[in-house]
This record gives C-alpha cells, sequence and structure tokens, in this order.
C-alpha cells in the first residue's frame, strides 16, 4: 500500500481526517461530516473547515447529498497512514504494550516516522511472522 512521499508533506490533521474517512468507508458506510465529528469527537465547525481544506486540495469530493468520497491522491494518504497505524499498533501489541495504549501511541507516531525507519520496523515485524509455526 503505502509509499506516498507526497503523504508525508500533508499536515497531521489532515492525514488523522483522511485516515478516518478511509475507516469509517471501510465499515461499508457512506461516510458524512457528522460521522467524522462523532468518530473524532471534534466540534461541527472544526470538521466543516477540515472538509473544506481536504475539497480544496483535492483530497476529497462532497457530493450533492453531503457523502464523502476519498479522491485518488486522499486515498493515498489514507492508506499510507491506515497501513502505518495498523503495523504500528501491532508492533507494540507485539511487544507487550496494552491494546489501547498501543493505538494511541500508533496514532502519535504513523506521523512522525520517515518512510525509512517505517519500513525497517515493517521488516522486522513480518520476518517475526514468518519465524512463527
Amino acid at each position: 500500500m503505502g509509499s506516498g512521499g507526497k503523504a508525508l508533506k500533508t499536515h497531521e490533521s489532515a492525514e488523522n481526517y483522511l485516515e478516518t474517512i478511509l475507516v469509517l468507508s471501510l465499515k461499508g458506510d457512506k461516510v458524512r461530516s457528522i460521522d467524522i465529528v462523532n468518530e473524532l469527537e471534534y466540534s461541527k465547525p472544526s470538521v466543516s473547515v477540515a472538509m473544506k481544506n481536504l475539497r480544496a486540495k483535492g483530497y476529497i469530493s462532497v457530493d450533492a447529498d453531503g457523502y464523502i468520497t476519498l479522491t485518488g491522491e486522499g486515498r493515498k494518504i489514507a492508506d499510507t497512514m491506515y497501513e502505518r497505524h495498523v503495523a504500528i499498533s501491532g508492533w507494540l501489541a507485539f511487544l507487550g504494550v496494552d491494546k489501547a495504549t498501543a493505538i494511541h501511541d500508533a496514532c502519535k507516531m504513523e506521523h512522525a516516522m520517515s518512510e525509512k525507519s517505517f519500513l525497517a520496523i515493517k521488516r522486522h515485524f513480518e520476518s517475526l511472522k514468518t519465524l512463527r509455526p
């Protein structure tokens, strides 16, 4: 999924919004701003401004009914962040960190880590999985 050098140039909040839209859409739901408000527990005005900015940057489209869809570029960024989140939280849990803390810490780490460091962790974690029976 993500190599996404461009993804790393977006702001952390934009990455969080795009990842949230992806996660909500993976549940099979059509995504609206209110769904993002409820998921992230942000205010309606904050989410509205963020959606306007993401639309202006070409990361999302919003149809006449208010349903939000990731564009190709938005999906690349969301996929990269989601891949990082899943891999880093899984790695932390593997190391013995409780699930809630692993998820919380992964949210912070996924944005700050270089692609090089992430790929090294990912390779290491995948090699550990192949060693198990």
